[in-house]
């Protein structure tokens, strides 16, 4: 997708604190951490948002799902963690490139919004 900086990212045109990465999905650390650890996790192929999650590409967010568990306990969040996603512009999605937050390091606040 032109002008995606996550695609860039994904791409290796655009640095990143990678996490994990594999064929299908990458990891990389926030630049505007919201919790002492904050990484985010996207899929390689460009889908904007959840809202065009569908049975093409569902696999891939599977795959992300089955690796939050090995991203997480390597970040050492073994108390929990948070996973958020956010869709559009009323639930504030600053990039549309689908992605997951991975948040953790403190308790966090009960309440998200």
């Amino acid at each position: 997708m032109d002008n995606c900086v996550f695609c860039g990212i994904a791409q290796g045109a655009i640095p990143s604190r990678k996490v994990y990465e594999d064929e299908l999905i990458l990891a990389f650390y926030d630049l505007e951490p919201q919790a002492p650890v904050h990484v985010l996790v996207i899929p390689k192929q460009h889908i904007s948002c959840a809202d065009e999650i569908d049975e093409n590409n569902c696999g891939v967010i599977a795959h992300i799902f089955s690796k939050i568990p090995e991203i997480t306990a390597s970040l050492g969040l073994k108390n929990g963690y948070r996973v958020v996603t956010n869709c559009g512009d009323d639930g504030c999605q600053s990039v549309k490139h689908l992605h997951f937050h991975i948040l953790g390091g403190k308790k966090l606040k009960g309440q998200m919004a």
